[in-house]
C-alpha cells in the first residue's frame, strides 16, 4: 500500500467539502482511502513554506492504482471545479509504502 502524508491551505472549507464529497466514491472505487484527516491551527515547523491548515493521509493499493487515480478524467473534473478553488497551496510531506 502507498500512503502520502499531504498538507493543504484550504482557502474555502465549503467548496473543499465538495470537492471531498465528489472524489471520495472514486476513491473508494479505485481501492483508496483516507487514513487520517486534521483541521490545524498551528504549524511550528514547516520547510516548504508553503502555508498549511489541513493535514490528512491518503491511500492507495500501488503506485499504479495513484497514478491512475489521479489522472482519471471524472476526478480531474471535480478537481477543476472544486479544488483549483478552495485550496491555495498543497505540500506532499511525505509518501511512503505501508504494511498492513
Amino acid at each position: 500500500m502507498i500512503e502520502m502524508l499531504v498538507g493543504l491551505n484550504v482557502s474555502n472549507d465549503e467548496h473543499y467539502a465538495l470537492y471531498r464529497k465528489g472524489m471520495t466514491p472514486l476513491l473508494t472505487a479505485a481501492g483508496g482511502g483516507f487514513g487520517y484527516d486534521f483541521k490545524v491551527s498551528e504549524v511550528l515547523i514547516n520547510k516548504s513554506g508553503n502555508e498549511i491548515n489541513r493535514v490528512f493521509t491518503i491511500n492507495f493499493p500501488s503506485n499504479e492504482v495513484m497514478k491512475t487515480f489521479f489522472s482519471n478524467p471524472e476526478y480531474l473534473e471535480i478537481k477543476a471545479k472544486f479544488f483549483e478553488g478552495s485550496v491555495l497551496e498543497t505540500t506532499i510531506i511525505s509518501s511512503y509504502e505501508k504494511n498492513e
